[in-house]
């Protein structure tokens, strides 16, 4: 089965432009490329935040305030763990660390994670397909100048302070695609990079071997959409990577590492002033508002992407 649009996706970025587009085409036409590089180990459970930050917010259930977990969650596990010893660096809901049991009760009787993203998915009663970007583990790693760092240590306990030396994925070279991703690049109407970080939501998706090619190389249009508005992110540690790295920290920065990738990137219109440099890079330029602050918002944003991409609705 393909769909109509693949979006390559990472956590709350692409979650919010996730809730506007299924408000505006049906969810079955919907494929969704999630970031697994962000997975972890805790408490013995296997936990997978952006993969699960992507089916709550579609689902309608995700915590507003944090844009991550689900709404109205309590915390009496983590907190009652503290009492054997366990840090509290790294906190999951009550009912998200059901998720957490399930899933890691479904891959300990081996079930690939493709199948058990699925599972979620019809559990939360979803019409758009979520795929892994691979069923093989594969670890984004932060190098700093006191070594390596796992993506969620550098990312919640260490709170982004840390000096961002590289970024590699571990694993990735040996990874496949999970079934069904090349096809989901290949066979698409349109293919959208979300507003989500270029180095550690889009980045482990595209190390996956097999999937840079088929986003160079497929017939479908090709977006991708700015995180960075006016120099500063929404949310996350982008801003401060682009700079650690060596690039612009613009709109223009992000457009850069995009450059043979995509066919349109969307600005927000404070970055108007961008769109000339960004068509000097080979790629068109949509000029529209990115900040999704609500329901109508992130919808417009949808709209006005598609329309780009004459696709009336």
């Amino acid at each position: 089965m393909s769909a109509m649009y693949t979006v390559l996706a990472g956590g709350v970025g692409a979650s919010r432009f996730l809730q506007g587009l299924a408000m505006t085409v049906p969810q079955h036409e919907v494929t969704v490329i999630s970031n697994t590089g962000d997975d972890l180990e805790f408490a013995g459970l296997h936990v997978s935040p952006d993969t699960d930050i992507v089916i709550y917010a579609l689902a309608g259930v995700v915590n507003p305030e944090t844009g991550w977990g689900l709404s109205g969650d309590t915390f009496a596990v983590v907190e009652a763990l503290q009492r054997f010893g366990y840090e509290r660096w790294f906190s999951l809901g009550d009912r998200d660390l059901a998720t957490a049991v399930h899933r890691t009760r479904l891959l300990r009787a081996g079930w690939p994670m493709h199948r058990v993203v699925a599972d979620l998915t019809r559990a939360w009663g979803l019409d758009v397909r979520v795929l892994p970007m691979s069923d093989d583990p594969v670890r984004t790693v932060i190098e700093g100048p006191e070594g390596d760092l796992p993506f969620q240590e550098y990312m919640v306990r260490r709170r982004t302070e840390v000096d961002v030396r590289g970024i590699r994925f571990a694993g990735a070279a040996a990874a496949r695609p999970a079934p069904g991703v090349l096809e989901a690049l290949r066979e698409a109407r349109a293919v959208i990079l979300a507003p989500s970080n270029p180095f550690v939501s889009i980045g482990p998706i595209l190390a996956v071997p097999g999937v840079r090619q088929a986003l160079a190389e497929t017939r479908a249009a090709r977006v991708a959409i700015s995180p960075v508005i006016a120099g500063q992110v929404v949310k996350g540690p982008a801003a401060k990577m682009l700079a650690a790295l060596g690039q612009e920290v613009s709109a223009l920065g992000v457009a850069r590492l995009y450059r043979g990738l995509v066919d349109l990137f969307v600005l927000d219109t404070a970055d108007a002033g961008l769109a000339p440099a960004v068509e000097a890079l080979g790629m068109r330029a949509l000029v529209t508002e990115t900040l999704m602050s609500s329901d109508e918002r992130k919808r417009a944003l949808a709209r006005a992407i598609l329309a780009a991409l004459e696709v009336p609705r």
